[in-house]
């Protein structure tokens, strides 16, 4: 679960030194998506209902 305004690194981060991912941020009403490769640049931010209605969609096409 995300805590609020924590980066977290996708579970799906590869191996190496593991920076070939997204992170994502909880900002309470909105999700931020960055790149980890270069996390100065500017975030996507996405409605937090959206976000979690595409990560299920994610999840149902992954079975």
């Amino acid at each position: 679960m995300l805590t609020p305004h924590t980066w977290q690194k996708s579970s799906f981060s590869g191996g190496g030194q593991g920076d070939a991912c997204v992170e994502v941020a909880d900002l309470d009403t909105h999700i931020a998506v960055r790149d980890s490769k270069a996390p100065a640049r500017a975030a996507l931010t996405f409605p937090a209902a959206s976000f979690a209605r595409f990560v299920e969609a994610l999840k149902e096409a992954d079975r």
